[in-house]
This record gives structure tokens, sequence and C-alpha cells, in this order.
């Protein structure tokens, strides 16, 4: 293997670096990191981008600058890029087919933050079903009368249904089976019932889900196949006393759309953790209603999950660049120009991940 100093070229773009990520790469004399601002002007960010093997960005589209996001215009400025590696399980910002066109693998750290969102989950799901929130709100304003005006009910042996069965949708279906002895149905194309009964569900189709559930909990990632799935038609399909929560992203479920089932009473309440434009305006008609529970993209923020992700990003760039295997690929069709590419530049094959014909499977719509 070819050990020249720094030979192999990694940047990310402040302030967009995982926790323990610049440490660890700099324990290693055979790489170079780069860090670049939003506004780095041409002469400084175009000699790094053009000389880069991998690029460490955000998955956050609201935060990272639209140039830096791995599109066709950004990918002419980077004809060396072998690997983009997103911050957490999505990967909104970077154009998946574009990047599978040019031979470059993507990978994200699905799983690193799980824990984290399958709390969160189980935090908005006990606060809608106990109005917490609507209690809260009620004795800050002196509105509060009687307690019996803000009865809620009991989680224990209700439905929960799971659109999106892995890493995090897994977590929510073994805590609310082991905690609160909840029915878990599930719907996922890429996950077949037998796994699914490993993981605590039974598998379903949509709109069984929906009908059957008392909680929906979206769990799957933005992609051509999940953008607005879940729009008026599945809304209607949900009981009036069901609850939606979502910690996946913004635009999968149509935000109009929830809006108008609540107005109607169509649902009994939500959790929104994602938005289409993040953070949301403070006027954004969701935020109207007491019997919503709202956060700002914070599911998958603790301490703790943001040191496993930057532990999991920075192993697997190296990996990466070392030609070891990667479990974490979103792309896998783009493995053999990858490697042909790969090899063109460090001068030795990159060993394929284990269990090829399985490659994300069960990642690619959870």
């Amino acid at each position: 293997m070819n050990t020249v100093v720094n030979n192999k070229r990694v940047f990310y773009v402040a302030p967009h670096r995982p926790i323990g990520f610049v440490e660890m790469l700099g324990k290693r004399g055979d790489v170079r990191l780069d860090m670049l601002e939003h506004d780095s002007p041409a002469a400084v960010a175009e000699p790094i981008l053009a000389a880069a093997h991998a690029y460490q960005t955000s998955s956050t589209r609201d935060e990272l600058a639209r140039h830096y996001h791995t599109g066709a215009e950004f990918l002419q400025k980077t004809p060396n890029l072998l690997v983009v590696s997103t911050n957490g399980a999505g990967y909104d910002t970077v154009d998946v087919r574009a990047c599978t066109e040019r031979g470059i693998l993507i990978v994200n750290q699905s799983g690193g933050n799980a824990e984290a969102v399958a709390e969160h989950v189980l935090g908005m799901l006990l606060m809608l079903v106990k109005r917490v929130g609507e209690n809260d709100r009620a004795l800050r304003a002196g509105s509060f009368t009687r307690r019996a005006d803000f009865m809620g009910h009991e989680a224990f042996g209700r439905t929960i249904g799971i659109i999106g069965l892995g890493t995090v949708g897994r977590r929510v279906a073994e805590l609310c089976s082991a905690l609160f002895r909840m029915q878990v149905v599930a719907y996922d194309p890429y996950v077949d019932a037998d796994e699914m009964r490993k993981r605590h569900a039974t598998k379903v189709q949509l709109d069984d889900l929906l009908r059957q559930a008392d909680f929906v909990s979206i769990n799957c990632p933005l992609t051509p196949e999940t953008h607005r799935m879940i729009g008026a038609r599945e809304f209607g399909l949900m009981q009036p006393t069901a609850y939606f929560i979502t910690t996946a992203r913004g635009f999968i479920h149509d935000e109009a759309a929830l809006e108008a089932a609540l107005r109607d009473k169509k649902l009994a309440g939500a959790g929104v953790d994602v938005w289409d434009k993040e953070p949301p305006q403070a006027d954004h008609p969701l935020l109207k209603f007491d019997n919503v529970i709202a956060t700002p993209h914070m599911a998958g923020v603790t301490r703790e999950a943001r040191i496993n992700m930057g532990k999991i990003a920075a192993e697997q760039i190296l990996d990466a660049l070392d030609g070891k295997p990667v479990p974490r690929i979103i792309n896998p069709q783009v493995w053999p120009d990858y490697a042909k590419r790969f090899e063109k530049t460090f001068g030795f094959v990159p060993q394929p991940p284990p269990d090829e014909p399985n490659w994300h499977a069960s990642e690619k719509f959870a």
C-alpha cells in the first residue's frame, strides 16, 4: 500500500464536522484533512476540491450552503472524489444519481444516533398520549381549569405502526414491545416477514398500518420512493384517535395535509421533529396546535450520539481510503466503477463489503 505522507485528501465544511472526527484523522500521517468555510473564496476552495478523495458532509439541507451540496455542478469541481460520507443517517444534501454516475461511493453513519432518535419517538409518544404539552401550556397561560379537561390515555397495550424498520425503527419496535407491551406493525418493502418478526414487528402493507395503528412513526429516509409518501389520503386512513410522529426527514409527509387533518380533528395529535424548511418559522401553521409536540430536528442530537457518529464517520472514511470493507453504503450499484477509479488512484483494488448481495438492503427504506 502507498504510504506517502498526505497522499489521501479529505475535507469538510465548517462547522459540519462530527465530534472526534478531526482528532482521529489527525493521527494518520498519510491523510491530509482540509477545512473549508461556507464563504471560502474560490482561490482557497477550488484547489482543495480538485484534490479531494473524500468529503465528509452535512446531511442537513438548510444548514449547509447550497454550493456545497453534492450535486452535478459541485462534482465538476471534484474530479478525484471517491467517497462522500454524510453526517448521520440522512443524505438529503447528496445527489445519489449524480455521484453514482461519476463512480463515487456514498456512505452514511446509519445507526450512530439510533438510540437517541428512538428515545425521542417514545418521548413524543408519551407527551402526546398523556397530553403533557397541553397541560404545560395551560398551566403557564393560567387557563388550567379541571384535571378532567386534560385527561390523557395510556400507551400500554396499544398498537404502533412503524414505517421503515431499519436501525431506528427496530429500536422503536423493541422499546414499545418491551416497555409497554404494544402491538407493533411495520411497513418496509425491503424487510421480509421473518426478519420483521426478529425485529419485534408484524409485516403489513402501508394502508393496513395506517388503519390499525394508534401511533404512526415515520423512520425511513427521504428518497424518491418516500417523498410525500404521507399525504391527505394517508392521513384520511388513520383513526381520529391516532397520533402521527415523524423523526425522519421533512418532505416525507405533506405539512399542509397534516395541518388539515389536525384542524378537522381527523387525528388526535402529532409529534413533528422534521420540517420542509428547518427550523420552521415561528408562525408555521402546525405550531398553532396545542396537540402538536414540535422540535427542530433534534431527535438525534445528543452528546452520546454525536460522539458515536464521529467515531463511525472517521473509521469509515479511513477504512474506505485504505481499501477495507465499509458497511454503510447508500449506492452499492456503484461498486464496479468505484473500484476501478480507486485502483487507478491508489494502485490496488479495494475490498468489497461483506455479504455483497445484501449491501444496505435493510436501510434502503429505513
